[in-house]
């Protein structure tokens, strides 16, 4: 247990962090998995739709700092690629 100040101070902090993280990091799975489903259904409207919110989503986290630019662009970039697999199929 903390007994300094500060590090009472630092344990507040870094719990209010983890909190904000794990609802980024399960927002992320959430909207992934939302392409995911209209995908697997063969649904290409819906599946643009949500790529369209999964793709504002995820780079709104990048501009608050929740993950890299790169990482972003990566998830972007393949479920781009599996939304346009369903007009090639």
């Amino acid at each position: 247990m903390a007994h300094h100040k500060s590090a009472k101070k630092r344990i507040l902090q870094t719990a209010v962090k983890t909190e904000r993280n794990r609802y980024y990091r399960t927002r992320i799975k959430n909207i992934t998995k939302a392409v995911l489903t209209a995908v697997g259904a063969g649904d290409k409207t819906a599946a643009q739709e949500a790529f369209k919110i999964a793709n504002k989503q995820i780079h709104s986290m990048v501009s608050k700092g929740f993950i890299k630019k790169t990482t972003a662009s990566r998830k972007v970039s393949r479920l781009h690629i599996l939304v346009n697999s369903i007009e090639a199929a």
